[in-house]
């Protein structure tokens, strides 16, 4: 039977989380009434969780485009997609690597990765290699390749899951039974290692639905508009806005009336309301992937 002091802690735990989860919660609850807040009464009053005024302008303004936004976000979830597969494919397997020390090699390629952690090229010698090597512009590539394919916090992340987690009297057991190592990998690493795969996929994912900087990088509107994720038409949709607005107030005609200050609510919402629906059912392989995969005995 549980004592008295015992169910008050559980009350106390349960109602510190749950106040963290609502703190958690209000920025994202704000977010979705400003988007729906009437843009005249939001630009004299500010932004509140209980408007005067609501409105469904800002959307009108997105739906208009709603043409170019769905093909965005069509060419974003392919991106994430398979992006995050390859990024995990290869993540795991040089993650196994590095794992076998008794490997000649093993050691350096583990300096090579922790180096990169702190040292790069820098952004000039990165886009020059990108463009003239790999001929990655314009292409669907350049959302895919140029650094978000593997980094090395996930390898580490990965490396110390297979190292703490994966008994390694199973992997020998399965060398003496005549297993190959790609064997080994694919049937029995990776079916055991669920959550630090759900872990780094989702942190990847997350990468790559929200990244914008590659395409304004290595895509041009005349040669890759036709690659433009989500990310990146929301941010043109959000500077033809600003444009908008500049050339209404040098010319004086203070009659183009559009929801310029909602409108980057709605945007943001619309961005983030897919990452928002999924996460939910990967939070519980996520906490479990970082504790194990985050700790070194």
């Amino acid at each position: 039977m549980k004592s008295k002091e015992y169910r008050n802690t559980q009350i106390l735990a349960n109602l510190v989380c749950g106040i963290l989860a609502l703190l958690a919660l209000l920025p994202f609850i704000l977010l979705i009434v400003a988007s729906l807040t009437d843009n005249t009464w939001a630009t004299a009053n500010g932004f509140s969780f209980f408007p005067g005024s609501w409105s469904l302008d800002a959307y009108r303004y997105i739906a208009v485009q709603w043409a170019t936004i769905g093909r965005a976000y069509l060419m974003t979830i392919v991106v994430t997609i398979f992006g995050t597969a390859a990024s995990i494919m290869v993540t795991t397997l040089f993650a196994y690597a590095i794992c076998q020390q008794e490997v000649p090699g093993m050691k350096l390629l583990s300096f090579m990765m922790v180096f990169t952690m702190l040292f790069n090229g820098g952004l000039v010698a990165t886009y020059y290699s990108y463009v003239n090597y790999f001929h990655v512009r314009n292409t669907i590539w350049a959302l895919i390749v140029p650094n978000l394919l593997m980094n090395a916090f996930n390898v580490i992340l990965v490396r110390n899951y297979f190292t703490n987690s994966i008994p390694a009297s199973l992997i020998e057991a399965a060398r003496l039974d005549g297993a190959s190592e790609f064997g080994i990998f694919f049937r029995i690493v990776m079916p055991l290692s669920l959550p630090i795969i759900a872990t780094i996929g989702l942190m990847t994912a997350l990468s790559y639905w929200n990244d914008w900087q590659n395409g304004m990088y290595y895509l041009t509107e005349r040669g890759g508009g036709q690659y433009y994720t989500i990310q990146i038409v929301l941010n043109n949709i959000n500077e033809n806005i600003n444009a908008l607005r500049q050339s209404a107030s040098a010319t004086g005609n203070m009659n183009i009336q559009m929801p310029s200050t909602t409108v980057r609510m709605a945007i943001a919402t619309v961005g983030i309301l897919p990452i928002l629906l999924i996460y939910p059912f990967f939070q519980k392989y996520f906490v479990k992937g970082i504790t194990l995969g985050g700790v070194k005995e």
